[in-house]
């Protein structure tokens, strides 16, 4: 299994499994079956609604001895409500508590976008906070102490573009570790990996499959579905693989983690399977080519232009 190496030594698995969208009920048993097969990297986040299950499941597995908390990279992330700078320590006391652990391994800010504190989603432009009012180099410093803390070995951010991350890193020393960002061959964000490549921070690829399985609201009209796309399909077929594990291994070809969700025993098996694909030089001009910079998760739910969130990737 292919890693990613942090500056303090410490080591995370490329391929994770994601959870947004597991559903209760069936949270629990995937992340058991994800750790038993192999996985040592498992990814979660508090607006996902199902940290209390994946706890059940960390608990369940941890206090049988075989896998240990230390050999497991857990990731969460905070939510939007959460990023005045007195609430983000209690926000990540509750993921801890609900994931029944001591510590995370990387903290991210979900999104650069403030809600008020009693707002979970916004429904009008009075539910947010605005830029000035929660500043996101405040929330940044206030996870930076709960590393210093030690609740959060990293801390990283999520969805953040270029502009965005030159702004936090014009007002603080530490550089995010981790950006999570939408990336899959259709949205290869090339520019994005070589700015934080070179600035030293690391990339984990959401939705690295289409997202298909994400609510009605959420989807365009006609969205493109890349496990039917032929150069994929022509590709998996070359080399005797699934089209799901074709689209993994590309993220992971590229150094970047990756973290496809399923709550099925089979898939999620074949999922970790993916990095033993060997692409040629012919396969990765095919995915090169692919490039649209088409986006399944726009960030437009969040665009409030008079709360000055008028484009949330700067595109």
């Amino acid at each position: 299994m292919k890693t990613l190496k942090f500056k303090n030594g410490d080591q995370m698995a490329a391929i994770g499994l994601g959870t947004w969208k597991s559903k209760p009920g069936e949270v629990k048993a995937a992340v058991i079956t994800a750790l038993e097969s192999g996985y040592r990297h498992i990814d979660c986040a508090a607006v996902y609604g199902n940290e209390k299950e994946i706890g059940e499941a960390f608990n369940e597995v941890f206090s049988k001895g075989t896998i240990k908390r230390e050999d497991v990279w857990i990731t969460s992330k905070l939510w939007n409500n959460a990023h005045l700078k007195q609430d983000v320590a209690p926000a990540l006391e509750q993921t801890l508590n609900d994931l029944q652990l001591d510590y995370l391994d990387l903290y991210l800010i979900h999104w650069p976008v403030a809600f008020k504190p009693e707002v979970s989603m916004p429904e009008k432009p009075v539910d947010y906070l605005s830029p000035e009012e929660a500043p996101v180099h405040e929330t940044w410093n206030a996870m930076l102490a709960l590393k210093k803390e030690g609740k959060s070995k990293h801390i990283g951010v999520s969805n953040f573009s270029i502009k965005k991350l030159d702004d936090l890193l014009s007002k603080t020393d530490e550089v995010p570790e981790m950006n999570q960002v939408e990336l899959h061959p259709l949205l290869q964000q090339n520019e994005l990996l070589a700015y934080c490549s070179k600035k030293g921070i690391h990339l984990t690829a959401y939705s690295p499959l289409g997202s298909g399985d994400r609510s009605e609201g959420m989807k365009q009209e006609n969205e493109p579905n890349m496990l039917e796309n032929d150069s994929i399909k022509s590709i998996a077929n070359k080399h005797n693989a699934s089209p799901g594990q074709v689209l993994i291994n590309w993220s992971v070809s590229r150094g970047t983690a990756v973290i496809p969700k399923s709550t099925n025993e089979g898939r999620i098996k074949e999922n970790l399977a993916s990095d033993s694909i060997d692409f040629d030089k012919e396969d990765l001009k095919q995915l090169a080519d692919m490039d649209q910079q088409y986006r399944y998760v726009t960030g437009k739910f969040f665009e409030v232009p008079e709360k000055g969130y008028d484009n949330i990737y700067d595109e």
